[in-house]
């Protein structure tokens, strides 16, 4: 008989009211019943239930006893002997049951068998596909000569060289290269094991994962046994998270503190490339390129490959500090390092050439070699070349498209610098362009570019779009700002309508913005090109009053101020002051004082000034040794200003085209045409850009000289370089056309000037009725002066100088005095050498002793006293012996007239004298008249050249 495990108590319910207790042998026998299958199971009756459970080995089929008896029922004998059957339902529910036995012991566990000792890892787990180990390298070799060596057995996807501990520049003398495709590059690779390289026999063999694994298992390390994962933090790691979050602290909170930044980074231990990518940007930021590429360079020594972002901080570096020499030297180590652009370096990239003017093309800039690429940006940057700004907008144009074949979406950034890029070359039509593409992508303009299309509406005088663009931002919900306000009065201190600025600033202060120093600075430009001192001083106060403390910007302009009122040392004690506020002068700063110096004959002062500027440490630039030379040019030095061209030579700086043209300009003014032609060739000899006040100083001597054939062929040339002819080009001709009196020249100048576009001025009116007034044809004088009138020009006191001079000639003195009544009434003051053409026409009909010469001797005489006007002697002596021809023994006339006279004429009155001075004095008073005369456009070119200074180092 086979032996049944024993089982556990087994409750049995039934439909009725009562269960029967079975013994415990019945029981293990229905037991092992149970186990067996249901096709050699006996069928329990329906009232009983299969056990919940039955746990028993499985058991071979055995044949079914007979069933045994069942003895008759008796409960009592189940409850005395049975402990192990359970009571009846209401039993159960109406008294609780004794509590049950205790549980019998579990039996032990079996034995788990114990795991195999783990076997060894096979290290082919832990190498990378297409990766070869490189040794016995020279310790000098970089990345790209390995690459370019191994890249003849297939593409690569990366080298590794392992850098030394002590050494940064320099390798361990072996490296990793992993192949691109799997193994397939790296088992050729393989084959040229021991292959020359450098002088050095290499040992080329596929990496057998070492590397990986003994990073790994360091890294295991440091890991917690418990199962748990977390990696163990030791007081290193403590202190570089400290170093960290100490670092990014100092950068948000003290970013001016470039100081306590610097030291932030050093204290962290170990940086990464995070911490290395925020010092280039924090660098970029500020401008320092040297600094920002001196941590771009560090962070590749310490084995981190820079990313797109790192890049593009250092493009921004490069592109704050203008040298986009070195920002597209970036660009071309990205491609080659398969790093794409994004969409903020372009930007950068776009924004960098527009703030320098000089946007270069994104092929030629990138594919051209390095010393191509250098003297394209000098030149460009220098002006040589003559950078045309149809070519500027294209180049910019080029960038941007290429940002747009990259990248699908474009932003509002990128298009704020594209229209920038245009409003700076003040190509509106271009810049409108893009606004209107940008609205058509469905991107929203924010007020920055608002600001910019105003800026170049600005800068072409366009009084009604800027306004336009003022209007358009209000109504799309922006309030203006500072920099709103700013740019409206920037125009019109530019138009020259400071009362229109004023007004604005009084708008910008009841609106509750409060000036800074642009504003002002802005204000006080204005007034200064009114030469308005007075009231250019009164914003100075302001800007005291409002607590805000004058910066190097303000300070040189008031210092302007001063300069150009002749006040040369208040200009001094504002330096002084400058340097107590601890703002650090600049060549600027001095550069109007040395101007003024030079132009009032004191080369002493002015040499003083530059030696003072170079012991604060400015160092002289082309435009400070410009302000010397003009200085000396205004007063006919040319043999001082010669030496200051020597002094450059010594400090080795450059002349550039403004030096030569003030050199040219000195000698039109003495006649010298020679001179000025030999530096006109030196300004092509030298590669310099022939700019159209080149041409102007060169057609002043030549017209200065009579030598008009010259002047034409002069012109000629300007048409052949595509220079056009602007006013001042114009006035020269037809002013020397004047002074030979041909009047037909100089009407068809007038008539070509006409067709051309070039609208005619007060000057180029002035010099033709000149022409007029010495050809004797006073009619189309007459008509001219009312051709005037008529678009707008009114005469001013030259016009009628010339005028009145032209009357004279004709022997017509109350014609002259009617035109001298007709000046005042127009409310100029005459001057010094209108009286002197009235007076002289009047003296020269004395004889006829009418009525009209007699009361107009006297007025005029009255008049000159009153306004302290008095003559040389040599007009006086003139005078005096024209007015003998009436009263010889003296009268009401003489004693009139001898009140202009200088204070030693009694002294030098005596008949010796006289007749001296009828032989030696003839005419005196009429040739400084026709000198006056000559010397019209004279002086005007004298201001333009003072203006092309003034623009080059403001």
């Amino acid at each position: 008989m086979i032996g049944l495990p024993s089982c556990s108590t087994t409750h049995y319910s039934s439909s009725s009211s009562s269960s029967y207790p079975l013994s415990s042998s019945s029981s293990s026998f229905r037991c092992s019943l149970s186990s067996t299958s249901s096709s050699d199971s006996p069928q329990l009756p329906s009232h009983l239930r299969r056990p919940k459970t039955v746990i028993s080995p499985p058991s071979p089929s055995l044949p079914s006893p007979p069933p045994p008896s069942i003895p008759p029922f008796n409960p009592l004998k189940s409850l005395h002997f049975d402990r192990l059957t359970p009571k009846l339902r209401l039993t159960h529910t109406l008294s609780p049951p004794p509590p049950p036995p205790p549980p019998p012991p579990p039996p032990p566990p079996p034995p788990t068998p114990s795991p195999p000792p783990p076997k060894e890892k096979n290290v082919v787990e832990f190498r990378q596909e297409g990766k070869i180990f490189v040794g016995n390298l020279p310790s000098w070799v970089k990345k790209d000569e390995v690459k370019e060596f191994f890249r003849q057995f297939g593409p690569i996807k990366s080298v590794i060289l392992i850098k030394g501990h002590g050494e940064l520049d320099r390798n361990m003398g072996f490296g990793f290269v992993i192949y691109e495709g799997g193994d397939q590059a790296a088992l050729k690779a393989v084959e040229f094991d021991g292959v020359e390289f450098h002088g050095r026999v290499l040992t080329v063999k596929l990496d057998d994962g070492r590397r990986l694994r003994n990073r790994l298992q360091e890294r295991g390390r440091w890991v917690d046994e418990g199962g748990e994962g977390r990696e163990y933090r030791g007081d290193w790691h403590q202190k570089r998270d400290h170093g960290r979050t100490e670092f990014k602290r100092v950068l948000e909170t003290m970013p001016e503190n470039w100081q306590a930044v610097v030291r932030a980074f050093d204290m962290i231990n170990k940086p990464s490339r995070r911490e290395y990518g925020l010092m280039v940007t924090y660098y970029a930021r500020r401008g320092d390129m040297h600094r920002a590429r001196e941590m771009f360079e560090s962070m590749r020594a310490r084995g981190i490959e820079p990313t797109s972002h790192v890049f593009t901080s250092l493009i921004h570096a490069y592109a704050v500090g203008r040298d986009m020499e070195e920002a597209l030297s970036c660009v071309r180590k990205m491609k080659e390092e398969g790093i794409e652009m994004s969409l903020v370096t372009y930007s950068i990239l776009v924004g960098g050439f527009a703030r320098v003017g000089n946007v270069n093309t994104l092929k030629t800039a990138i594919h051209m070699p390095r010393k191509h690429t250098r003297k394209m940006v000098k030149d460009r940057a220098t002006g040589n070349g003559g950078v045309e700004a149809s070519s500027v907008w294209w180049a910019a144009d080029q960038w941007f498209k290429e940002a747009k074949e990259q990248h699908t979406t474009l932003n509002s950034i990128i298009y704020g610098n594209i229209i920038y890029a245009h409003c700076q070359v003040c190509d509106m039509d271009r810049a409108e362009a893009y606004v209107r593409e940008m609205e058509e992508q469905g991107i929203d303009a924010p007020i920055a570019i608002y600001h910019t299309m105003m800026d170049g509406y600005t800068m072409v005088g366009d009084e009604e779009k800027c306004l336009i663009v003022f209007d358009r931002l209000k109504e799309c919900g922006f309030v203006p700002s500072v920099i709103t306000y700013g740019c409206l009065m920037n125009l019109y201190t530019k138009l020259g309508k400071v009362s229109k600025a004023l007004e604005f600033s009084k708008a910008m202060k009841s609106a509750g913005i409060r000036h800074n120093m642009k504003t002002y600075s802005m204000l006080i430009n204005g007034f200064l090109r009114l030469k308005d001192w007075a009231n250019a001083f009164a914003i100075f106060e302001d800007v005291v009053k409002d607590g805000l403390k004058p910066d190097v910007v303000l300070y040189n302009n008031m210092i302007r101020a001063f300069t150009g009122m002749g006040n040369m040392d208040r200009a001094l004690r504002m330096v002084d002051q400058m340097k107590k506020e601890w703002h650090r002068p600049t060549t600027r700063t001095f550069m109007p004082i040395i101007h003024g110096f030079a132009r009032a004959g004191d080369m002493r002062r002015a040499l003083e000034v530059f030696d003072m500027m170079r012991r604060n440490g400015c160092i002289p630039t082309v435009h400070t040794f410009n302000s010397l030379i003009l200085g000396l040019v205004e007063k006919r030095q040319m043999e001082k200003a010669l030496n200051i061209l020597d002094e450059m030579a010594l400090a080795g700086v450059n002349p550039n085209e403004h030096t030569y043209t003030t050199i040219m300009q000195g000698y039109a003014a003495v006649g010298d045409t020679g001179k000025a032609f030999e530096y006109f060739t030196k300004v092509k000899e030298e590669g310099l850009q022939l700019d159209v006040y080149a041409y102007e100083a060169l057609l002043k001597a030549c017209c200065k000289a009579g030598r008009m054939q010259s002047a034409l062929a002069v012109t000629r040339e300007m048409s052949a370089q595509n220079i056009p002819r602007n006013t001042f080009v114009y006035n020269i001709l037809i002013d020397g056309w004047a002074r030979r009196g041909d009047v037909w020249e100089a009407a068809d100048l007038l008539q070509q000037m006409r067709e051309d576009g070039v609208q005619p001025d007060i000057h180029t009116y002035t010099s033709f009725v000149n022409a007029c007034c010495k050809a004797g044809d006073m009619v189309r004088a007459k008509k001219t002066i009312q051709e005037m009138k008529a678009v707008g020009v009114d005469p001013n006191v030259k016009t009628y100088t010339t005028l009145i001079h032209g009357w004279a000639r004709a022997s017509l003195p109350e014609k002259a005095l009617r035109c001298f009544e007709q000046m005042k009434a127009a409310g100029l003051e005459p001057d010094k050498a209108v009286y002197h053409c009235l007076m002289s026409s009047l003296l020269s009909r004395a004889t006829l002793a009418e009525e009209y010469i007699c009361s107009g001797i006297l007025n005029i005489s009255k008049e000159m006293a009153d306004s302290g006007l008095t003559v040389d002697m040599g007009t006086a002596v003139h005078w005096s012996r024209c007015l003998r021809k009436i009263e010889r023994t003296g009268g009401e006339l003489t004693e009139a007239l001898q009140k202009t006279f200088p204070p030693d004429w009694n002294a030098f009155n005596n008949p010796s004298l006289d007749s001296q001075s009828d032989v030696n004095e003839p005419e005196s008073d009429i040739e400084d008249v026709d000198a006056y005369l000559v010397d019209l456009t004279d002086s005007h070119d004298d201001e333009v050249g003072d203006e092309v200074d003034h623009t080059t180092w403001l």
